[in-house]
């Protein structure tokens, strides 16, 4: 890929969350930009209003920053081609398909969509491939805007030049597109809004870009986009289709399928970049996951930095095939990437984990919350913290409410067993935690430890009651870390009102 000057651009549509896939596109526009100091924009694409979200650009804008994709040019930031919203350019859109008309290379078209379906229907009827045929002769600009201003439906296509037109893919190599398999498309719509197809082309364009780099699900598209681009004298970007992204068992990955899920009351997959932020990931690991979703270093490391990958990023070493979206992979990454990652980094991410998703543990300050990760070993997403540590912001109720135990199989696996020895450990070094001073993890664990020693029990037949008796549950971080963190006033209770609820059985 040529060094030249490089700008590259991003240009979602605003209907919701950052899909995963766009993500990746995003990424390699941006590593692109950033390994020869080249202009990475963004462009807000809000041309088709029936799928338009409100809300949705804000969300986008909110994914790129936590994944810390910044952009150069494009809301907020501003640049030298505003306006970066599509639908505040109209009105280059509309004088550039002027041009077009003018020149001959588009037509008004008259057609109802009653029409056009009829001869969909007649195409599927008679089973052949529709194609749009082209009206002859073809209306004058003239009968154009008569029938505008007499208020009937009139649209703008452009006419396909009737040869074939090669695509010089950076990833594919030349791919060529048959003239038959062309037919004349609609530009501007009968509401003057324009099409996607025209304004990327007009837009890519004004804004210089130099190379398009996008999933090859666009592909076919492409070569209408170069044949607007030589009727309107425009350059033509180098262009690079990325392999599309599948799941495991071969399907796409779909926003469908998520709002299926949720439907049929199922855990949804992660689809959107925010659900792999809300379900606990670090950025850096998603980046790096994502970055080989089609693309390799050319050697067996499968580990980057956002720097590495800068320094050793290159579209030439993008494979064809399609990329496989393994999620125990991802999990295997994330996990590395915490191990990894410097203490006061893993909790400013682990502090925005909870604000998206309004935790409880929000109540907890910088030095609580650090403990908390400090405590979970090994940790694979942010979530498994929070599981482990639900415990210090339930109620002593919620952990043992009135009317019995919550988990009554632990119950009947730690506590009841051998004829309730479980309880007995816990009346028994209720006295010792009760006297006890020095309540710090260290500590704690030291007194177990002396416990066991004097009354020959091993540590998970006093740390289990324990941890049963706190959390309700047999998961919790290391008894000395949950007893420490729980405290001692609420630790003791915890423990009586066990033991109350045994008695009261």
């Amino acid at each position: 890929m040529s060094d030249r000057l490089v700008r590259v651009r991003f240009a979602p549509s605003p209907t919701g969350y950052l899909h995963i896939g766009g993500a990746r596109t995003v990424l390699y526009n941006w590593l692109v930009a950033r390994k020869v100091g080249g202009t990475f924009i963004l462009r807000i694409e809000d041309t088709d209003r029936d799928r338009h979200v409100e809300d949705s650009v804000g969300k986008i804008l909110e994914d790129l920053r936590w994944l810390g994709l910044t952009w150069d040019e494009g809301p907020v930031v501003g640049g030298p081609c505003a306006p970066y919203f599509q639908s505040e350019r109209l009105d280059l859109y509309h004088a550039h398909a002027r041009r077009l008309l003018e020149s001959g290379d588009a037509y008004y078209a008259f057609e109802t969509s009653e029409e056009l379906e009829a001869s969909r229907e007649s195409a599927r009827v008679e089973k052949r491939s529709y194609k749009y045929v082209r009206p002859s002769p073809l209306p004058t600009i003239a009968q154009g805007e008569a029938a505008q201003a007499a208020g009937k439906a009139v649209v703008v296509r452009f006419k396909m030049p009737g040869e074939p037109i090669t695509v010089h893919d950076e990833i594919l190599g030349d791919v060529v597109m048959p003239a038959e398999e062309l037919e004349d498309f609609v530009i501007l719509k009968s509401d003057g809004w324009p099409t996607y197809h025209f304004a990327c082309v007009v837009d890519d364009e004004l804004m210089r870009v130099t190379h398009v780099i996008r999933g090859q699900e666009h592909l076919m598209n492409t070569p209408k986009h170069i044949a607007m681009q030589r009727a309107l004298k425009f350059a033509t970007p180098s262009y690079a289709h990325p392999p599309i992204i599948f799941s495991m068992d071969g399907t796409k990955m779909s926003k469908r399928d998520k709002e299926k899920a949720i439907k049929e009351g199922r855990t949804p997959p992660e689809i959107e970049v925010h659900d792999f932020r809300v379900s606990g990931y670090l950025p850096e690991a998603l980046l790096n996951f994502i970055a080989l979703l089609g693309w390799s270093s050319g050697d067996d490391r499968e580990h980057f930095s956002v720097d590495e990958l800068i320094e050793r990023f290159s579209i030439e070493r993008v494979g064809k095939t399609n990329a496989r979206f393994d999620r125990d992979k991802l999990l295997a990454f994330n996990t590395d990437w915490c191990a990894k990652t410097p203490p006061l980094r893993l909790l400013a991410a682990f502090k925005d984990f909870l604000a998206v998703n309004a935790s409880p543990l929000l109540k907890f300050d910088d030095a609580m919350l650090a403990r908390l990760l400090a405590a979970k070993k090994g940790l694979r997403t942010f979530r498994d913290v929070v599981d482990s540590a639900r415990f210090l912001v339930q109620r002593d109720e919620e952990v043992w409410p009135d009317g019995g135990p919550i988990n009554p199989d632990a119950v009947r696996k730690v506590l009841e067993k051998n004829e309730g020895a479980g309880y007995r450990t816990l009346e028994a070094i209720l006295a010792k935690l009760d006297a006890f001073a020095d309540w710090t993890a260290e500590g704690l664990h030291k007194l177990i430890e002396t416990y066991c020693a004097a009354s020959g029990a091993k540590m998970g037949d006093v740390a289990q009651p324990l941890r049963v008796a706190i959390t309700g549950s047999t998961v919790s971080p290391p008894i000395g870390d949950s007893l420490a963190l729980l405290g001692k006033d609420a630790t003791c209770a915890r423990i009586r009102r066990c033991l109350s609820a045994r008695r009261g059985a």
